[in-house]
């Protein structure tokens, strides 16, 4: 409702702006204003044209009211002020209307969306810090398909990357193990119930601190963790056969984790495949035809194929073969607007012939938008309840979903990784795909970190200096964070034993559900509470909190609505049918009546967030958004006595007003991935 009156209120304020002036204005900026007193939206359009049309400010307000006549829907537009324009919704129409609306606009150009999220190195347990990216990535596929989009879930598997290196290299190494010996060490974890992700976790730390435990053997470690990597990109060798073992089974581990939180993927493209099916080859050819990629021939970068920063071509330089460039340079064809070789340029292809992060990278997004020319072969590998989730393969099956091709991507990929990002986009507009380009984006956030409080918890060490910080950051290299399996047992237990002292009526079953919807609604709140330039701080006490911004109160006022029918006898779908025919317009003006409509108006505006969250890329929005609902919900509660109302039509009012506040809350609870209990 408020979204849709909003649209129309632009529509007709553009209409009159080219009637009485011939201007046209893309973007009229309708705000809420700070008091109800004022109405439900407010303009400062007369201001920003004053200067254009060399008249005051209120007399543009006053001469656009007069044109604007009466807007369906609107009770008044007045003008405030200097020149504001006030818009008064008729309170009773509206809420008639929006407490029969079941649906969400859907978007009227849906795109074939692509998010990659998660991409956990298979070579340890995931930590605190992914459950953020996973989260985050998570939510923001439930928005772009609450929009009408169609989304593929993808998660990246890196698996011949340096992390699965040092794994290998711990195990071969470290533990003197063989291909063999590997096969019956994960075969004795089975047996024991014991996780091969959990053991890789110190294994890592552990071969991580090796490498420069002896400064003398630093440099043939070091060279066996170069080696071995190149034994994993190459395949056909014990080494990586035991990356693939490993990686394979700790993938397993990290869906099945994830599954805990209501996370599932479509499709899981791996490192390997992009190497074995030789995608970096085509994407090579199309780089070079079109002059993104140059071969340098002096400077630092000698003898790499490179790409110049900050633009869409080379910046002058010839492409073609070394032999080719060398002879246009020194005959003056093509020359570049600097002097001397580019010292900034971006390496792709180093002198020695192996590709970079960012090449690979390159090649993979130009099959992401379907603009590769060459595809993966599918295997079937995790199954979800009511779907599959399908891993990249040299062979595969015939018959599978179709993967890539997408109009829009968005990868959850941390702040650190922008520069790498923005080289992908760059070779897109290089190659001449701008509208591709365009509709890339870099999903970034910020490390979570633990709170000293929460260390201790852990039965970490904390040094009296980390105790006075604000936060302690993680490292998976010094083994020093908080497994994500851990967490959520952790959460899990500490609401299990509130759920269980306040609940013994109900069955163990029951029980154990309840505790794990809190604790998981306390996580993923957790996590989508503060924006993405935000460094997280975790701490148990914080999340799992019943007052305040968390996920658990939010929870708790979805809960305390279905009360309100148990006792009355009636459902939401019932009060909201019954309000639709009353005579509502007493009871929602006047003194005490605001806080009903307060519920109404903020319940009104979940299609906005939803596509303010889109637009933006950015899932707190809506995270406050129920955060505030509840809070309306709650001061509600608070001063209107529902159930013992005496007026038989009041109280159909707010038995609609506790129906439309638990609609909202649970519709927008779904969409951060939180579910509604029917008990807390």
């Amino acid at each position: 409702m408020y979204l849709a009156q909003q649209k129309q209120l632009v529509e007709r304020i553009r209409a009159a702006l080219r009637s009485l002036y011939q201007i046209e204005v893309e973007n009229v900026v309708l705000e809420q204003p700070p008091d109800l007193a004022f109405g439900e939206y407010a303009t400062p359009i007369a201001f920003e044209l004053a200067r254009k049309l060399r008249k005051a400010p209120r007399k543009i307000a006053e001469e656009l009211v007069a044109a604007l006549g009466a807007v369906p829907g609107f009770l008044a537009l007045e003008v405030a002020g200097a020149g504001y324009i006030n818009a008064r919704l008729d309170r009773a129409a509206a809420v008639k209307a929006y407490a029969i609306s079941t649906s969400v606009p859907a978007s009227l150009h849906p795109l074939h969306s692509l998010v990659e999220h998660t991409s956990i190195n298979p070579n340890k347990a995931a930590h605190v810090g992914h459950l953020r990216n996973a989260i985050l990535g998570d939510t923001f596929v439930r928005l772009l398909r609450a929009a009408g989009q169609k989304v593929d879930v993808q998660n990246y598997i890196d698996n011949t990357g340096v992390q699965v290196a040092d794994v290998v290299v711990g195990l071969m190494h470290l533990e003197r193990l063989t291909l063999a010996g590997v096969q019956s060490l994960m075969t004795e974890l089975a047996a024991k119930g014991e996780r091969i992700d959990f053991y890789c976790w110190d294994l890592y730390a552990r071969v991580s601190q090796w490498y420069d435990a002896d400064p003398a053997e630093a440099p043939a470690r070091r060279k066996l963790r170069l080696h071995t990597l190149h034994e994993l990109e190459a395949g056909g060798n014990d080494a990586a056969q035991i990356a693939e073992l490993v990686s394979t089974a700790i993938i397993r581990r990290h869906l099945e984790t994830m599954l805990r939180l209501g996370i599932e993927y479509d499709l899981l493209p791996r490192e390997s495949e992009i190497l074995h099916l030789h995608f970096w080859d085509l994407a090579f050819e199309q780089l070079k035809a079109k002059g993104v990629l140059y071969f340098e021939t002096e400077g630092k970068n000698k003898g790499c194929w490179v790409m110049q920063r900050g633009t869409s071509r080379s910046g002058g330089r010839p492409s073609g073969s070394d032999a080719k460039n060398a002879a246009s340079v020194a005959e003056g064809e093509g020359e570049p607007e600097n002097e001397g070789p580019d010292e900034d340029a971006k390496v792709i292809v180093r002198s020695n012939g192996t590709v970079t992060y960012v090449g690979k990278d390159i090649a993979y997004h130009l099959w992401k938008f379907g603009l590769l020319g060459r595809d993966f072969a599918y295997r079937p590998f995790f199954r979800y309840e009511d779907c599959e989730c399908w891993i990249s393969a040299e062979t595969g099956e015939a018959d599978h979903p179709h993967f890539g091709g997408a109009q829009a991507i968005y990868n959850v990929i941390d702040s650190r990784q922008s520069d790498p990002q923005a080289n992908v986009i760059e070779a897109l507009r290089g190659l001449g795909y701008t509208e591709q380009a365009a509709r890339y984006t870099h999903f970034s956030y910020e490390m979570v970190a633990l709170t000293p409080r929460c260390a201790l918890e852990l039965g970490y060490d904390v040094s009296e200096e980390d105790r006075a910080r604000p936060y302690i950051e993680v490292s998976g290299r010094k083994g020093f964070g908080v497994k994500a399996d851990d967490l959520i047992d952790k959460l899990i237990a500490a609401t299990r034993a509130e759920v269980d002292s306040r609940h013994p009526e109900l069955g163990d079953a029951d029980r154990e559900e309840t505790a794990r919807d809190i604790a998981v609604g306390a996580l993923r709140y957790f996590m989508l509470r503060f924006t993405r330039n935000s460094v997280i701080a975790f701490d148990f006490k914080d999340a799992l909190s019943f007052e305040g911004e968390t996920g658990p109160y939010l929870q708790y006022a979805a809960v305390r609505t279905r009360s309100i029918f148990r006792k009355a006898g009636t459902t939401p779908e019932e009060a909201l049918v019954a309000v639709a025919g009353a005579d509502l317009a007493p009871y929602l003006s006047g003194e005490g009546c605001d806080g009903i409509w307060e519920v109404w108006l903020r319940a009104s505006k979940t299609s906005l967030l939803l596509e303010q969250c889109i637009a933006t890329a950015e899932p707190a929005y809506l995270a406050k958004h129920a955060f505030q609902l509840a809070q309306d919900f709650s001061n509600f509660y608070r001063l209107h006595h529902i159930l013992s109302e005496e007026n038989p039509a009041r109280k159909q009012l707010l038995l609609a007003t506790a129906a439309v506040a638990q609609r909202e809350l649970i519709r927008s609870l779904a969409w951060l991935g939180i579910s509604a209990p029917e008990v807390m």
